[in-house]
């Protein structure tokens, strides 16, 4: 089981996910976010993650300068694609980065389920999220959850993630229903807004599964 704990603003947040045993950390360059931080503030705290531990910047809709301003400045693992990025953009940036793609797909019934299929070919993981609410401020982060049993026993043929609504109280059971071997949360282990706690960050790793 890996976890990734996304919207990290603090070095205290990157030790709290480290000393829990989150393999993968989120820095969130949306600025509409409450979890938004700067180029060189992310690099901060890229710079005090662990050896081993992936560091992955959110965007979203984000221009190629944006991006580019973005790798210059922070070292980084993997870049998540959380807007309304088309199958084919996302493959242009996966080829201009040299960098991993993680593409993030919202699912509120079972018609939103085939479009992963498009992004397959294209993404180097997907990342299974609860659609927002129509004219939302967030595209993810916003505590919403989706049915489970939509994607119970899917099969696909690259890593995915399951996220969207995820606390130390569900995550066992979302991980039993969905067969989910990644789990990501942000506002699930959050004491308010872009506030990270760090014993919320520990109880929804120790119910993920994770050991050690």
């Amino acid at each position: 089981m890996r976890v990734k704990i996304c919207g990290l603003k603090t070095k205290a947040d990157v030790e709290a996910a480290a000393r829990a045993g989150a393999r993968y950390i989120g820095l969130n360059f949306f600025p509409k976010s409450p979890r938004y931080v700067t180029p060189p503030q992310a690099a901060a705290l890229a710079l005090s993650a662990p050896v081993g531990m992936a560091k992955v910047a959110l965007v979203v809709n984000a221009t190629d300068a944006e991006i580019d301003d973005i790798l210059r400045q922070v070292p980084l693992d993997m870049l998540q694609l959380h807007g309304a990025e088309s199958p084919a953009r996302v493959a242009r940036i996966r080829a201009r980065i040299g960098l991993p793609v993680m593409k993030a797909l919202g699912v509120a019934e079972a018609a939103d389920i085939a479009r992963i299929a498009d992004y397959e070919a294209v993404a180097d993981q997907i990342l299974v999220d609860a659609k927002p609410p129509k004219n939302a401020d967030l595209p993810g982060g916003n505590g919403l959850s989706f049915d489970w049993r939509l994607i119970a026993g899917r099969k696909w043929q690259r890593p995915w993630m399951l996220a969207g609504g995820l606390v130390p109280g569900n995550v066992a059971e979302a991980i039993r229903l969905t067969g989910a071997a990644q789990v990501d949360v942000s506002s699930g282990v959050e004491s308010a807004p872009g506030v990270k706690d760090p014993a919320l960050i520990k109880a929804f790793i120790e119910a993920a599964g994770v050991v050690g």
